[in-house]
């Protein structure tokens, strides 16, 4: 059963705030596998325990969130922890269960569809498979201009032409391309033709959904490069999400570390992987590979595999796979809170320093 939204107490955003994420969950309701049926219910009849029983998956819960104007907040973690979903409902591609979205000072929770729709223009998303994004049967020109005539940016088809064709050159490509279909383009072509898209309404804020998975090495560090490149000119704002770490790195000004739908940990990028203070930030820096033998870090291995988001586990939602020895008990009982460290980083860990 999917949550009510739930808004909590009006908070101003900090200065310089271009979104703010205030306590912002979303739960799925979906039916139950067999596996965890069996954990739940091992004494009912057979015939019961094969029927279909409801769950909640707790996709994204209670995040707390500041993206400043100009800046490239990085967002990581292991697949299924909760990235890409909570990416979607902060533009509510996907409604939040719960929690407040603030966009230039406009609470986007409270806003019905119809007026949602202006802002839209102002938040765009590059997703992580190009082709997927793009219909098949338009041509690239179509596709770019789609959301000019969406938000009636262009009255005129050569208006639009025109457009087109400054954003085909802005993300290095060859005017002839609007009249082709995505089929005919590699995958790093396709994702830049993305980039055009998410680029035609001007928009302020982007969230870029690992744009670069996908595409091969030699291929990424051309769409980073202009990604930043399309930053400096267009003073853009990016969430961006992503596994590769060192990518993460090279672009962003701070760095959220999510795990199990919660954030762990955040920090500007120097003092993150100066100091990380999160045992699992711990982990997930210790295999990134270095090149500088005196630089590299002892492989972190961690125990188990990820706990379920339909039953998560009491107290620290990592405990179960922290490497730390001699445990608090407060780690097995309590939900361990962001709090401000003395390095000025924020962790949600009952041991850091």
């Amino acid at each position: 059963m999917t949550l009510a939204p739930e808004v909590p107490e009006a908070e101003p955003p900090a200065p310089g705030a271009l979104v703010s994420v205030r306590g912002v969950s979303k739960h799925f309701s979906t039916k139950l596998p067999w596996p965890e049926r069996a954990k739940v219910a091992p004494h009912v009849r057979l015939w019961r325990a094969f029927s279909r029983m409801p769950a909640t998956v707790q996709a994204v819960t209670e995040v707390d969130l500041e993206i400043r104007r100009g800046e490239t907040l990085g967002l990581v973690g292991e697949s299924g922890c909760g990235k890409s979903t909570l990416g979607r409902t902060i533009l509510r591609l996907v409604e939040p269960s719960a929690g407040r979205i603030v966009f230039d000072n406009a609470e986007l929770t409270r806003m019905s569809p119809r007026e949602l729709r202006p802002l839209r223009r102002h938040m765009q998303m590059i997703f992580q498979d190009p082709y997927a994004s793009l219909n098949p049967r338009m041509t690239v020109g179509a596709a770019i201009a789609e959301p000019l005539v969406i938000h009636g940016l262009a009255a005129t088809a050569r208006e639009r032409a025109q457009r087109v064709a400054e954003l085909l050159a802005k993300v290095g490509l060859r005017e002839d391309a609007a009249r082709r279909y995505p089929h005919e383009f590699s995958g790093g072509q396709r994702q830049r033709i993305g980039i055009a898209r998410a680029l035609a309404c001007r928009p302020q804020f982007i969230i870029c959904d690992e744009p670069i998975s996908a595409l091969d090495v030699s291929i990424q560090a051309q769409i980073v490069n202009l990604l930043e490149d399309l930053q400096d000119e267009g003073q853009l704002t990016y969430l961006f999400i992503s596994h590769d770490l060192k990518i993460v790195q090279h672009i962003c000004d701070r760095v959220a570390v999510m795990y199990l739908g919660r954030i762990v940990e955040l920090a500007e990028v120097k003092t993150l992987y100066r100091t990380p203070n999160h045992p699992y930030t711990q982990a997930l820096l210790s295999a990134v590979p270095r090149i500088d033998p005196k630089s590299r870090r002892d492989r972190i291995l961690l125990a188990g595999d990820v706990p379920s988001p339909i039953d998560p586990p009491p107290g620290c939602p990592f405990h179960p796979r922290c490497p730390v020895k001699d445990k608090p008990p407060a780690c097995f009982r309590e939900l361990p809170r962001l709090r401000v460290l003395r390095n000025g980083a924020r962790a949600a860990c009952h041991v850091a320093e």
